[in-house]
């Protein structure tokens, strides 16, 4: 019988494909060698693989990161802990992930440069929010959005294995 945590690692790396080892542990919200721990019982079980060295870990060793997934969980984790543990999985593109906090609907989507028009593709619903990843917040005022309540973030990694998350607004763009 698996542990609660290891069914929960495995639904989010069946979901995402791979993700870093640091963002496991914030996902699991539990002490870093908790579950170190755990990883490494379920590598020596075969249930996962390190990939990179270690810095990934998927289902399997052949498993590559999509760069937009791990941003987007990246942003994910700055909502974790109002967040439940299995209310979140992959969007339809062009998102990347949604997310239900508060009885509201998140989807975030990352988008690369020269990408601006894939925001038509965007579906709004009522009660659904965005949350768009851009290299550079220079970046939006060329979008074209759409007609929902948009949140804009930038992923900084500034040489370090987490990265800084900046939030910005509608209006704190336009000022």
């Amino acid at each position: 019988m698996l542990l609660q945590e290891e069914l929960l690692i495995l639904q989010w790396l069946s979901q995402y494909g791979v993700l870093t080892r640091k963002q496991l542990i914030r996902m699991l919200q539990k002490e870093t060698a908790t579950v170190e721990r755990i990883i490494k019982s379920m590598k020596k079980r075969m249930m996962i693989s390190e990939i990179s060295g270690g810095y990934y870990i998927g289902l399997d060793p052949y498993c590559k990161p999509d760069p937009r997934t791990i941003l987007a969980v990246w942003v994910l984790l700055k909502f974790i802990d109002q967040v439940e543990a299995r209310a979140h999985y992959p969007a339809s593109y062009p998102s990347q992930l949604f997310f239900l906090k508060e009885n509201t609907g998140y989807e975030i989507v990352v988008i690369y440069e020269g990408e601006g028009s894939n925001l038509r593709l965007l579906q709004p619903e009522e009660d659904l929010k965005y949350i768009i990843v851009v290299p550079h917040i220079t970046m939006v005022q060329s979008l074209r959005l759409p007609k929902a309540d948009c949140l804009f973030a930038t992923v900084d990694f500034n040489g370090e294995d987490e990265p800084e998350i900046t939030f910005y607004t509608e209006e704190k763009i336009n000022e």
